[in-house]
C-alpha cells in the first residue's frame, strides 16, 4: 500500500484513532513541517484541537538526512549515540549544528504561533503526529520534552514507520500507532506518491483553519 500524500495519510491514520474522537481532554500536536497536513486531517476527523510542537533534527554535516540527534522546545536535546559513535562526531560539531538548528526552531516558533501561547498539555491526552518515522530522533526529542509537562497520556501516531523504530518507541510512550510498518522500509518518502516539502505558508494556513474549527473550550493555554 502506498500513500497518495500527507492529507490522505492523515485520513487513513485517523481511522485508527477513533477511540479519541469528540473528547474535550484530547489535543493533537503536529511535528512541523511535514506532520502538520497529516495532523490536520486527524484533528478534523477526531473533532479535537490542533497545535504544533517544534522539533529540529540534528543532521550529520555533509549527510544532513542522517540524524545524529534532535532538539525540541524547552531546551531538550536527544542524541543518536549509534550514529555519533560510528562516525566519531565531536561534541564541538554537535554543539555547532545544535546552535544553528535552535535558531531555526525559534524562527518557526515565532512564525507558526504568531504570538499565540504554547498549549498547556498538563493532564491532557496528547496525540503526537508526524508524517513518518525513520530513525525516530525528532520524535524522541518531542516525547522527552512533552513528558516534562506531565500529560495524562502520550500517544504517538504516524502513517508509516520503520518496524524497528516503531517497536523501540513503545517503551517511551503510553501508546504508539504506526499505520504501516513495511519491511524492507527504505525511507518515509518512498511510501508516498507525493512527498514534496511542506512549506511555512501551508503550515500557517492549516493552523489558521484548525483554529477556526476547534472547540474553544477544549484548549487551555499557558505562557510557558
Amino acid at each position: 500500500m502506498r500513500l497518495k500524500d500527507r492529507r490522505a495519510a492523515g485520513q487513513h491514520l485517523a481511522g485508527k484513532l477513533a477511540a479519541y474522537a469528540n473528547r474535550s481532554d484530547v489535543l493533537v500536536l503536529a511535528l512541523p513541517r511535514g506532520g502538520v497536513p497529516v495532523a490536520f486531517e486527524v484533528a478534523q476527523a477526531l473533532n479535537t484541537p490542533l497545535d504544533v510542537f517544534l522539533v529540529r533534527k540534528l543532521g550529520v554535516p555533509g549527510q544532513e538526512e542522517l540524524a545524529m540527534g534532535a532538539i525540541a522546545s524547552g531546551g531538550v536535546r536527544v542524541l543518536n549515540q549509534h550514529v555519533v559513535e560510528a562516525i566519531h562526531i565531536s561534541e564541538a560539531t554537535i554543539n555547532q549544528v545544535a546552535a544553528k538548528e535552535e535558531q531555526e526552531l525559534q524562527r518557526r516558533e515565532r512564525l507558526y504561533r504568531n504570538d499565540r501561547p504554547a498549549p498547556d498539555v498538563h493532564e491532557f491526552i496528547v496525540i503526537l503526529v508526524d508524517d513518518g518515522l525513520a530513525t525516530g530522533a525528532t520524535m524522541r526529542a518531542a516525547v522527552k520534552a512533552l513528558r516534562q509537562q506531565q500529560p495524562a497520556r502520550l500517544v504517538v501516531a504516524v502513517p508509516i514507520s520503520s518496524p524497528e523504530t516503531c517497536h523501540d518507541l513503545k517503551a517511551e510512550v503510553d501508546e504508539i500507532i504506526c499505520a504501516m510498518t513495511p519491511c524492507p522500509f527504505h525511507s518515509v518518502g518512498y511510501w508516498y506518491d507525493d512527498f514534496l516539502q511542506t512549506t511555512d505558508e501551508e503550515v500557517q494556513d492549516l493552523l489558521k483553519q484548525a483554529t477556526c474549527i476547534a472547540q474553544p473550550s477544549a484548549v487551555r493555554a499557558t505562557d510557558g
